[in-house]
């Protein structure tokens, strides 16, 4: 391997060993599968801020960060031993074979449905899990909101899920009803655990209308700053600062920036 190599992933394979290797960067030295962690975090949500932003050499440009964190811990691993790249690879491979029987083999699978229970029984068969029930390991390292609507998908495919839209709503009106209850008797225990069964129910919403809730949440985040921003800027134009400003200027700004398409 050089830097002159032909092959685009033997040329990044050669550059990530050579900064770990002796003489190499000190930061890349330092790092292990832990202190990756964030890191590995931050770019696969880099890569989903740039698929919404729709432009195509930004997502290409974060999909490279995001592919150096494999890379970067193949090369840990391979230098104490334990696996390579080729490895990650071979075993992925061979698991896309294996869960795909309705291509790589004689089994059937006529729609996304079919595809997605034959793949959940395929992967429960493969790490043992039959007798440590459908919801077990799902979705651990995920952060909860996504975890409930994958935990909810899971259940869904058995069967275990409402008919329609209808009782949804129903339970998120009893469940806010109940965390008002909470909140009235001061019980900070019942109050959390009464807000998370509600967070719960809305999640379970989106996931019947087709919206993935996380990515709901994130778009409204960032509504919610750019019209900040401008409730920040009107305040600013009036010579005031943002502290000095009552909540019914804030208001008003606030409903004026709503009327702006941003």
């Amino acid at each position: 391997m050089s830097l002159d190599h032909p092959d685009p992933m033997t040329r990044l394979r050669y550059v990530v060993h050579r900064l770990r290797a002796p003489g190499g960067c000190p930061w890349d030295q330092e790092q292990t599968h832990e202190t990756l962690i964030p890191h590995v975090l931050e770019e696969a949500y880099e890569v989903v801020d740039a698929i919404r932003s729709g432009d195509s050499a930004q997502i290409c440009d974060e999909l490279g960060d995001l592919l150096l964190q494999p890379v970067l811990h193949a090369e840990i691993a391979a230098g104490a031993g334990t696996f390579d790249l080729d490895a990650v690879a071979t075993g992925l491979t061979e698991k896309l074979i294996r869960r795909h029987p309705h291509v790589f083999g004689d089994a059937s699978a006529s729609d996304s449905a079919a595809v997605l229970t034959q793949w959940d029984a395929i992967k429960r068969q493969e790490k043992g899990t039959q007798k440590e029930g459908l919801l077990h390991g799902v979705g651990g390292g995920l952060p909860a909101l996504m975890r409930a609507q994958k935990l909810q998908k899971k259940a869904a495919r058995v069967g275990f899920d409402w008919p329609d839209t209808a009782p949804v709503f129903e339970k998120i009106r009893e469940e806010a009803a109940e965390l008002e209850a909470a909140l009235a008797s001061g019980k900070a225990i019942e109050i959390e655990e009464e807000l998370g069964d509600l967070l719960f129910s809305v999640v379970n919403l989106a996931r019947k209308i087709g919206v993935e809730s996380e990515a709901a949440l994130a778009a409204t985040n960032e509504k919610f700053v750019r019209r900040f921003h401008a409730v920040e800027q009107a305040i600013t134009r009036e010579g005031k600062k943002l502290e000095e400003a009552t909540l019914q200027e804030m208001d008003a700004a606030w409903e004026a920036a709503k009327t702006v398409r941003q």
